[in-house]
């Protein structure tokens, strides 16, 4: 039979396929860990240079929105695709209820709403205007940690979607071999 073999060469692509994206998973996934543990020695260093009480909770924006959100659509293939956005407003619908029960504490002045413009929005406005490089290279280190992660779903899902290929082509392959194998039957019949 002709479709053995050919049946065969697809679960041996499929599986190299497999395993090179496996291989580029383990890869991001490192590097996914190493940008994360930057951004957090960054963010410490910064506060040691800044001050722990500079770099914290209570320097963050009454309002904010986010700089990047993650946006995913169905791919020809029928695979999700993610991929980051730039700039993207989410309203508090689409991200969950806000949080009404903060107040504030009496005899703190009240900060001005950020405006919308683009040198506004970039959280580290937040810290003053001379924050230290470290800061800038926690930023940027967690930004890369989400496009990694955006890398690292795309790549989940096509492994997922070749598992699952290969698990049918695998049963095609056990049903073919079980058709070519004739039943033995006794005298008896049975």
């Amino acid at each position: 039979m002709a479709v053995v073999p050919d049946l065969r060469e697809e679960v041996d692509a499929l599986l190299l396929q497999l395993f090179s994206d496996l291989e580029e998973l383990e890869a991001k996934r490192a590097a996914l860990n190493t940008q994360v543990e930057e951004g957090w020695f960054s963010l410490s260093k910064a506060r040691y240079a800044m001050g722990a009480k500079s770099v914290g909770p209570l320097q963050y924006a009454s309002h904010m929105e986010p700089q990047v959100c993650v946006s995913t659509c169905e791919a020809q293939d029928g695979l999700q695709k993610f991929w980051l956005v730039k700039g993207g407003t989410l309203t508090p619908e689409e991200v969950g209820p806000q949080e009404t029960a903060l107040r504030r504490r009496k005899g703190i002045t009240s900060t001005p709403e950020p405006s919308t413009s683009p040198a506004q929005q970039d959280p580290l406005n937040w810290f003053g205007i001379l924050v230290p490089h470290s800061l800038r290279t926690a930023q940027a280190s967690f930004r890369e940690g989400l496009k990694l992660a955006a890398d690292m779903a795309n790549l989940q899902t096509r492994i997922d979607w070749s598992q699952k290929q290969l698990r049918e082509l695998q049963e095609k392959l056990r049903l073919q071999k079980c058709g070519d194998v004739q039943p033995v039957t006794t005298a008896a019949g049975h």
